[in-house]
């Protein structure tokens, strides 16, 4: 790969709210950095009629109202003569020639391209096959050629299957960033250090001492203008398959054989995932919030879950035993992603003034955002009684690491994809592997044997069938991050 090159970025879509919101935020982020190439240009490809100046100022006035923190005027004048727009058809191949010609005028010589589909998915294969017959995906002297998709990698397992197959018939596997922004959060990515760069918490990260693991990835905003996608695809799409499914990963796979390979850490990823037991459609949940069918562009009669929760096993010698619930829904109490580690009770409680059934096991909290850190409950002596109490040891970011703000998962993944580091983005298997295990849910619930369409208050926590799928086994859900009380439900 030649990483001396020049490199051009061209972002189809470029008109849209990704691009604004995100993208060029990210990239202005990195360029204060001084982390992009020294010669380096961007370029949106788009239907709307506008000129290289107006594009700019739209991208101003985005970095205005979603990083106005990071804008600098003086700094933005240089980056923004970098910035580009080209008028194209994302249906016409002849569109795409006229680019291959406007960008090796621009460019003048050699350079490396990266590719982002910024894009709704039905844009997906049309975008990679025109590229394909422009002459646009082959790599070389020239430079190399990234493509970074976008999610949803398809609607289930089939439609991933053939999308697969279409960008494989241009890209090879190598070429392809399947994104999944989750990935790129620092705390996602500290799990792996957090498991494997400490001694104390990797020989108990098994089935002898953890009792249940809880992942929750939870949304305060109801559907708004997002309805008539929402309706067509529900939590479990939207969530399940790919940012759920990759938390889980992190916290479940063995190590890799090196931090260094991407593959290594992807192959122990697909392992995992090809583990995991089909679910019993006994252990789901599905649930609308109170007023989902009144939105507009919603079925009348939807039966589109915008809450789910699941209960997983994984069938290896690590976590035999040991059940794995996810949820995830829109309109609960608040935003929030964290990881909760329950420890089993000790076999033998000698203190007769601790009753078993009150008894609170220590709990390990991963928290995600947004009070990104890590909280260990353990029990304590509580002074002048033979009682105890639970007691909070915290690890938090932000004062942790006051003088480094945390960069934007955006950020950190455009600059991987243009270094070439796939560690952070999903591979073809992996995508099919997670599909196999969403599938026979989704194709289950629009059967009889689909447990009811449970309801739930907005600003809730969820439906009680939530509560009922952890308490049948004698456990309920906790929410530790940011308030450390240990009894969110």
């Amino acid at each position: 790969m030649q990483e001396n090159l020049p490199i051009t970025i061209i972002i189809f879509g470029a008109s849209g709210d990704l691009t604004h919101r995100k993208l060029i935020p990210a990239l202005f982020s990195s360029y204060k950095k001084g982390k992009l190439p020294e010669k380096f240009n961007v370029v949106g490809f788009a239907r709307r009629d506008w000129s290289h100046e107006y594009f700019r100022e739209q991208l101003k006035d985005g970095m205005n109202e979603f990083a106005e923190e990071m804008f600098e005027e003086e700094l933005w004048e240089v980056f923004q003569r970098r910035l580009w727009y080209f008028k194209g058809d994302l249906d016409s191949t002849a569109d795409f020639e006229k680019m291959r010609a406007y960008l090796n005028d621009l460019e003048d010589g050699h350079s490396n391209r990266l590719y982002y589909l910024a894009t709704a998915p039905n844009f997906f294969v049309p975008i990679v096959k025109s590229l394909g017959q422009a002459g646009l995906a082959r790599e070389g002297g020239n430079g190399w050629r990234h493509v970074v998709i976008e999610k949803p990698f398809g609607h289930d397992l089939k439609s991933a299957q053939e999308l697969n197959d279409a960008i494989h018939g241009v890209f090879l596997e190598h070429q392809i960033y399947r994104i999944d922004h989750y990935l790129g959060k620092e705390t996602a990515q500290n799990i792996l250090y957090f498991r494997f760069a400490n001694t104390i918490f990797e020989p108990i990260w098994n089935r002898n001492y953890i009792d249940n693991v809880q992942i929750t990835v939870a949304e305060s905003v109801d559907v708004g203008h997002r309805a008539g996608y929402y309706d067509q695809a529900g939590v479990v799409r939207d969530m399940f398959q790919n940012h759920l499914m990759q938390l889980l990963a992190l916290v479940a796979m063995e190590p890799p054989s090196s931090f260094e390979d991407a593959d290594a850490i992807r192959n122990e990823k697909v392992k995992l995932f090809n583990s995991i037991r089909p679910i019993d459609l006994a252990d789901t949940v599905r649930a609308q919030y109170d007023g989902y069918l009144q939105a507009e562009r919603v079925a009348p009669h939807s039966q589109t879950p915008t809450y789910a929760a699941l209960k997983l096993n994984i069938d290896n010698w690590r976590w035999q035993g040991v059940p794995f619930y996810l949820r995830s829904g829109k309109a609960l109490t608040e935003k929030c992603s964290e990881i909760i580690i329950q420890f089993k009770k000790p076999p033998q409680l000698m203190f007769p003034s601790l009753d078993d059934g009150d008894f609170t096991s220590n709990a390990l909290s991963i928290c995600i955002q947004p009070d990104e850190g890590i909280h260990l409950r353990f029990e304590a002596k509580v002074p002048d009684l033979k009682t105890t109490d639970s007691v909070d040891m915290e690890f938090h970011y932000r004062s942790s690491f006051s003088g480094n703000t945390l960069p934007d998962a955006y950020e950190r993944l455009l600059m991987n994809a243009i270094r070439g580091d796939a560690a952070l983005f999903t591979r073809s298997d992996g995508i099919e592997a997670a599909w196999r295990l969403m599938d026979p849910i989704l194709q289950g619930w629009e059967t009889a044997a689909a447990p009811p369409m449970a309801t739930y208050e907005p600003g809730s926590w969820g439906p009680v069938a939530a509560n009922e799928l952890l308490g049948k086994n004698g456990r309920s859900w906790r929410h530790d991050c940011g308030q450390h009380t240990g009894n969110g439900r």
